[in-house]
């Protein structure tokens, strides 16, 4: 069974937050997955930005996925 091991993510832009400080937008371009065979890279996508992409990427561990369950265990009793 694979697995991902790490996240590729890429600069697409910058951004002003609400305090007005000048911000990086970073995006999710792939994966680099674990297989029988050894570690392999997936694109998803090629950033398009004003000026191209260089190539750079950065290679983050994974992000906790969020359950998109009801919040409540198997066991608990639903509340309505």
């Amino acid at each position: 069974m694979s697995r991902i091991s790490k996240e590729i993510s890429c600069i697409t832009g910058e951004y002003t937050n609400a305090n007005g400080e000048r911000k990086k937008r970073y995006q999710r371009i792939g994966s680099i997955i674990n297989t029988k065979n050894g570690e392999m890279l997936k694109l998803d996508s090629i950033p398009l930005m004003e000026g191209g992409w260089n190539g750079w990427a950065y290679i983050n561990e994974p992000k906790q996925k969020e359950s998109k369950g009801s919040g409540f265990d198997d066991d608990s009793e639903v509340p309505f």
